[in-house]
């Protein structure tokens, strides 16, 4: 058995494994050794694995007001562990006061950033990378003069052919004195992660994207809007990152409907698409929950329970470890409702009114440019010794509350805690 240090090689890489990424990023300063194998593909593939099925968190959008009363963008991650939270230090400078600032997904650890008119941003908060993707591949004007430009949609997701991430960008041309109230056609752009750039599809949008609080989802390979067909009827809008192309999902038959006093979100609950429909005002508000059993087929859209009617209750967030849901309250603060116990419990996360989004998250080390840079020469570990290189002083390093994180360190250099 190959010994590292004092260790067994798989004792090894199960305590790396274990740690967080921020004492990950720590420990490639240690040696060469370490950084090539933190820097491994296969081991960030194996750490995001493990993450996926031990750590999930929800990362949390809202706007912060400071002491000359102006709005701020705040990340922060809440934790399932008893409820806590801490704020994440990444830098929004481009969209740090931005008040329609949209998360538009989650993939591997990577989030998606933009406002609908600026440049899109992709960011690990973990890492703390950040990356503005280029310039869009559609021209900013028409061919026919009348019609102006807008971005209707934006979707983040992950394609399991090419294993890459994209980025999904609708653009609508809309005529300046129309009544219709729709678009007069629609272009597609797709930005892949492999490749590095965009490239406009030659297809159709059969739906309008139109705006719903917490509704763009993605699940199951494909990214999920509210959207108006060309009949009027509300209709869920997806869009395949495998295949890049449209479906046209029907809404529970109980909604042919549109009411503007009700409003919808879209959520992942227990592997499948869950619908949640509640009133847009009030001060107590019920929240009904349907669940599509077979992904596409009306029919299959059931009722599963309501919630409430709850009082200064606004909106839900996300479905949270099965059975809870965080939602915004009327005054700014997060809340939990607990399914089974119907209990509602504060959370000490609070925020402008109606500033709040979420994800539901992953810490990794998955790199926002698609690739992972590997030190030149055989550094894949399987021979290098523990002779070591230090970048950053032993003070820095050892500074950490991460007990495995020291464990590890002293079982390799005692020398630094002499």
């Amino acid at each position: 058995m190959e010994v590292i240090g004092d260790l067994p090689r798989e004792l090894f890489l199960e305590i790396l494994l274990r740690l967080p990424v921020e004492s990950l990023m720590r420990c490639k300063c240690v040696c060469k050794y370490w950084y090539a194998l933190i820097s491994n593909p296969k081991f960030i593939e194996l750490h995001l694995k493990y993450n996926c099925n031990n750590n999930v968190c929800v990362l949390l959008k809202r706007c912060l007001l400071t002491c000359l009363g102006e709005r701020e963008n705040m990340l922060s991650l809440v934790c399932s562990s008893g409820f806590s939270f801490i704020n994440l230090d990444v830098d929004l400078s481009l969209y740090k006061k931005e008040p329609c600032l949209q998360l538009l997904g989650h993939c591997d650890g990577i989030i998606c950033l933009s406002n609908y008119r600026d440049d899109i941003v992709l960011c690990n908060p973990a890492t703390r990378e950040t990356m503005v993707l280029p310039e869009s591949c559609l021209p900013c004007y028409s061919s026919i003069s009348n019609l102006i430009p807008q971005t209707s949609a934006l979707g983040f997701g992950y394609d399991a052919r090419t294993h890459h991430c994209k980025v999904v960008r609708i653009v609508s041309y809309w005529e300046e004195r129309s009544g219709s109230g729709l678009p007069h056609h629609s272009r597609v752009e797709v930005y892949s992660l492999a490749t590095g750039s965009w490239k406009e599809l030659n297809v159709k949008v059969p739906a309008h994207v139109w705006y719903s609080p917490c509704f763009e989802t993605y699940f199951n390979g494909a990214f999920h809007w509210y959207a108006i067909d060309d009949n009027r009827n509300e209709v869920i809008l997806s869009f395949h990152m495998g295949n890049e192309e449209f479906q046209v999902i029907p809404m529970p038959s109980a909604l042919s409907l549109y009411d503007y006093s009700m409003c919808r979100s879209l959520f992942v609950w227990n592997g499948r698409i869950a619908l949640v429909i509640y009133p847009r005002k009030g001060i107590e508000k019920s929240f009904q929950i349907y669940v599509m059993k077979e992904y596409g087929v009306r029919e299959s859209w059931t009722k599963i329970l309501t919630i409430g009617p709850l009082t200064k209750v606004e909106m839900p967030l996300a479905f949270w470890k099965n059975d809870e849901i965080l939602m915004e309250g009327s005054d700014g603060l997060v809340v939990s409702y607990n399914l089974k116990t119907q209990e509602l419990k504060d959370l000490p996360i609070y925020g402008v009114p109606k500033s709040f989004a979420t994800l539901v998250y992953i810490n990794s080390l998955v790199s926002v440019k698609g690739g992972n840079r590997m030190l030149d020469g055989d550094n894949t570990g399987e021979n290098v010794s523990t002779p070591v290189t230090f970048f950053f002083s032993s003070l820095q390093i050892i500074k950490t509350d991460d007990l495995l994180l020291k464990s590890l360190l002293l079982l390799h250099f005692p020398c630094l805690f002499r």
